[in-house]
């Protein structure tokens, strides 16, 4: 049996959704935590005296006052863009064109695969966080080379293939025989290994024909434990050239509806321009919605409608959408999501935001009962966070009459420099 690690400092957990429930029955906070891990999970919760005093054999991690919670979950991103990040002025998809699929296009090759895999990786767990659903390229070795660098990590990640067999360079082109059976072969090589999970992912309607679609919605019946990822309603102008290369199809959900690619294990990106049957289709399957708001704001999209979604009862995650997004910080996307709350005369409450980042995300994956979240018998993915991490942010916390309070100046400005400590599978990287 593995030596267990106690983790000392505050603790921040959720007992329900905070979107939904009172604060006080919803969020869990201990100013003097303790969280026992042992064999990459977490083992107990609760005072951090009374579990020192139960475990004198633990090794201790003392964090002072600082902020001990579940890891971040970015629940949309694309690890490929990596190296375009914050690149300048575009549309959706005038940025695709010049940006997006060049790049990509480089991702055959699996030594720089495998580079901007590890870079990848770097740079989020410096930034706290520890399970992101990635898509990848057309190119099989680009799949393999994110699942290789994650195994060696321990690391939760969700990834895919994308597929695309129109409206895209001929480098970047598969078609709908050999999106199946690629998609098929790297989900028998990797789904459910370890801690890997496979994606579908079509990239979005109008980078595939009606036939691709087709056989990427029999993929998911025959792999309903798969993940499906795509983009929705993002740009107005996107909806508008999806509608021509559908005429038939009601909406530009639809388009994916109709080719079985509508399902509870879906994950929709951005679906900011909802129709009403799109709403109530999409709350009736339970699938899941991703809030992607630097990218949306970055990129000129809209402003998601996060108050509403809720209050419909949608399953909320939220994500960086690196690179379309400008940020890899889970911080900085919060910071965001409150910012285009506010545009809509929503503001979101702290707590609202933490648990989109943690148990939120880890919902819209279905692995709600692995991670997101600080209690008994979850994965120990775990961040660390310093509530005075630079003297900005330090003035601000030190007038703080609450938790609440010495909490939001981190989320407004903090960066890598709050990120005290990133725990993966129980270790500290």
């Amino acid at each position: 049996m593995q030596t267990p690690t106690l983790l000392l400092g505050q603790t921040l957990s959720f007992a329900q959704n905070p979107f939904h429930t009172q604060l006080s029955e919803a969020v869990r906070h201990n100013t003097q935590g303790g969280v026992l891990i042992s064999e990459g999970k977490i083992q107990q919760v609760g005072d951090g005296a009374t579990l020192q005093a139960a475990h004198p054999d633990a090794q201790v991690m003392d964090y002072g006052d600082r902020l001990i919670c579940a890891g971040f979950v970015d629940a949309h991103v694309h690890y490929p863009q990596t190296g375009i990040i914050a690149s300048w002025g575009k549309r959706l998809i005038d940025w695709l064109n010049s940006y997006t699929f060049p790049e990509e296009m480089r991702f055959g090759e699996r030594p720089y695969a495998d580079q901007m895999a590890q870079t990848y990786l770097d740079l989020t767990t410096r930034h706290g966080v520890t399970t992101m659903a990635s898509f990848c390229t057309i190119h099989p070795e680009s799949v393999d080379a994110l699942f290789t660098a994650a195994q060696a990590r321990g690391q939760r990640v969700v990834a895919g293939k994308t597929c695309m067999d129109r409206n895209a360079p001929e480098g970047l082109r598969d078609t709908a025989q050999s999106a199946y059976d690629e998609s098929k072969a790297l989900i028998d090589r990797w789904h459910g290994v370890d801690r890997l999970c496979y994606a579908i992912t079509p990239r979005f309607s109008p980078t595939s024909t009606p036939e691709q679609l087709d056989a990427l919605g029999a993929l998911w019946a025959g792999h309903p434990d798969c993940l499906m990822q795509t983009h929705l309603s993002e740009q107005t102008d996107e909806i508008a050239w999806v509608a021509d290369l559908f005429p038939t199809a009601r909406d530009y959900l639809d388009t994916y509806e109709q080719f079985g690619l509508l399902g509870e294990r879906g994950l929709y990106g951005h679906a900011i321009h909802l129709e009403p049957r799109e709403k109530a289709r999409l709350r009736e399957i339970g699938a899941g919605l991703v809030h992607c708001p630097t990218s949306n704001t970055f990129i000129g999209s809209g402003l998601f409608d996060m108050a509403g979604l809720m209050q419909e009862g949608h399953h909320i995650g939220l994500a960086s959408d690196t690179g379309g997004g400008s940020s890899f910080s889970m911080l900085r996307t919060m910071a965001s999501a409150y910012e285009v709350a506010q545009l809509r005369h929503h503001p979101l409450h702290p707590a609202q935001l933490m648990w989109l980042a943690t148990s939120g995300s880890a919902r819209a994956l279905h692995m709600d009962d692995k991670i997101g979240n600080l209690l008994p018998g979850m994965e120990a993915d775990l961040v660390v966070l310093d509530l005075a991490s630079t003297p900005e942010i330090a003035q601000r916390t030190n007038r703080a009459e609450t938790f609440w309070e010495a909490l939001f100046p981190t989320i407004m400005m903090g960066d890598d420099r709050a990120i005290a400590a990133t725990w993966i599978n129980g270790r500290q990287v």
